[in-house]
């Protein structure tokens, strides 16, 4: 039976649309309102509250804290400062990657991991013969992402300085109108941002106090829709759309190596041993054999489809998770995993997997497009992620 966050009392009575879905056990509102468009543009154009408590959160503590979380991660972690949080994938010893997300160093030698998955026990046998204890905080803390370009004007109505200097993937420990927390300079819609991290007694005050201060801000609670259009426009690789973590997948094609999730900026390969390094780098030699790209499919071919049939043109009023078959002449070369139409950049576009021979920028392919059950195919072009990178995020 899934179950409410430690904000539930609060989203659960603004959710007018009641829609909710399944995220780790937990309920989260796919939107608040009726019209989740609106809570999409409160992200991009003054500031989105989301709730992301569903995360799964550890510590590692103990001397060899370091030690473990350097054998796991595909990233230096001897070169993570304190207060400073990396993005890092995590590898099985075939190279393929059991799950993403961010590693925090506390400054004491500890460190907390988050992740979409679950990874208490694999986290634990790793660490079996090392002085290290990997413990499951996620029923502890609540979480809110405050996402957009209003997030830092309404932080700074409650919480000292240190947030107003916060550098990019940096966290700070301080008091949000007297409550303690921890604010990380992070989120998941590629938009200047801030998640606050709380424990759960303290969480519904927490709730309270934000959406007060930002009432001024035009706040806005955002659901899963909202944060899934800008995620794609952020061209962030979501676990089980744009791959399967290695211990769900029932076959080999399901399985992705951070070299083909097209992060080749994680793997630190001279740090020493870890988890999966021989085959990863077996696999930087010869290349990978396929891509994670960014796609922009081209809207007036698509709209030519539904005039011939009579039919006024629809972009998709929803964010889609769904693999789409892209060719290139009569070769199928990959599949797209996610796509939207951009509300802000009025494009159409999507995340894809593409064989590497097609997966430089520029490269024309086509990807099928069904309109009232009538299969088609349409122009795409490989394009740079982000989509969306304005300079506040990182300013």
């Amino acid at each position: 039976m899934r179950r409410g966050s430690p904000f539930h009392s609060r989203t659960s009575a603004l959710c007018d649309s009641w829609e909710w879905r399944g995220w780790s056990g937990y309920l989260a509102a796919s939107s608040y309102s009726l019209v989740p468009e609106m809570e999409y543009y409160a992200i991009r154009h003054s500031a989105g509250l989301l709730d992301v408590s569903p995360l799964y959160k550890y510590l590692i503590n103990g001397k060899d804290a370091l030690h473990l979380v350097n054998k796991v991660v595909t990233r230096d972690a001897s070169k993570l400062a304190k207060g400073q949080i990396y993005y890092t994938p995590w590898c099985d010893e075939r190279g393929k990657t059991v799950d993403d997300g961010t590693l925090w160093n506390f400054g004491d030698g500890s460190f907390r991991m988050t992740s979409a998955e679950p990874n208490l026990k694999w986290l634990q046998d790793a660490g079996m013969g090392l002085d290290a204890e990997v413990t499951d905080v996620s029923e502890d803390i609540g979480a809110l992402a405050l996402q957009g370009p209003s997030s830092r004007a309404i932080l700074l109505e409650a919480a000292d300085g240190a947030v107003q200097k916060l550098k990019y993937f940096r966290f700070v420990q301080t008091k949000f109108d007297g409550i303690p927390v921890q604010i990380s300079r992070t989120g998941y819609t590629g938009d200047l941002g801030y998640e606050i991290w709380v424990e759960r007694e303290r969480a519904e005050a927490l709730w309270d106090t934000v959406m007060k201060l930002g009432q001024g801000h035009d706040i806005t609670p955002a659901g899963m829709l909202a944060l899934d259009i800008a995620r794609i426009e952020a061209g962030l690789i979501l676990a089980e759309v744009e791959y399967m973590p290695s211990r769900k997948a029932v076959i080999d094609a399901q399985m992705y190596s951070p070299l083909e999730l097209s992060l080749d900026w994680t793997l630190a390969a001279n740090k020493g041993p870890f988890i999966g390094r021989k085959a990863l780098l077996e696999e930087q030699k010869r290349g990978p054999a396929r891509r994670t790209v960014g796609l922009q499919i081209d809207w007036q071919t698509v709209e030519r489809f539904y005039w011939d049939m009579g039919l006024p043109p629809q972009p998709p009023t929803e964010p889609w998770r769904e693999k789409v078959p892209l060719y290139s002449g009569y070769r199928q070369i990959g599949w797209a995993t996610s796509g939207c139409w951009s509300p802000l950049l009025k494009r159409y576009i999507a995340i894809a997997t593409v064989a590497s021979p097609y997966s430089r920028p520029g490269t024309r392919i086509e990807i099928e497009v069904a309109v009232e059950w009538e299969r088609h195919r349409a122009p795409a072009t490989v394009v740079e992620r982000p989509f969306f990178e304005p300079e506040r995020k990182k300013a």
